[in-house]
């Protein structure tokens, strides 16, 4: 079982910038992918980006490409996403998930965390 506590999120005002972190505990020699996903109220969960726990294959979701930055500490057991050029609708709650395999598919991921808000607003 993996444990994921996400921090970082708030409001800030549109083309300002936020880090997130994603923070794992637990079964970490079970980790082979880590992944943010995001949802906004009323709308469906989306892809953000993911990261090979230890190969250094990195995805992005289209809407984020070029903004936004996923990293990793495998020393802090922390994956990052650095967002840049924020935009009011990438307003919702961002969540970090950990999977066996790389993978952009939602159902490939099975330890969530309980996610942190992201507001953009003038």
């Amino acid at each position: 079982q993996v444990q994921l506590v996400e921090s970082g999120g708030g409001l800030v005002q549109p083309g300002g910038s936020l880090r997130l972190s994603c923070v794992a505990s637990g079964s970490i020699f079970s980790i082979n992918a880590v992944a943010w996903y995001r949802q906004a109220p009323g709308k469906e969960r989306e892809f953000v980006a993911t990261i090979g726990w230890n190969n250094p294959t990195i995805y992005y979701g289209d809407s984020v490409k070029g903004r936004f930055t996923i990293s990793r500490d495998n020393g802090q057991n922390t994956v990052y996403l650095q967002m840049n050029s924020l935009k009011p609708e990438d307003t919702a709650v961002y969540y970090c998930a950990t999977a066996l395999t790389l993978s952009i598919r939602g159902g490939d991921y099975k330890s969530w965390g309980q996610g942190t808000q992201v507001t953009v607003s003038s």
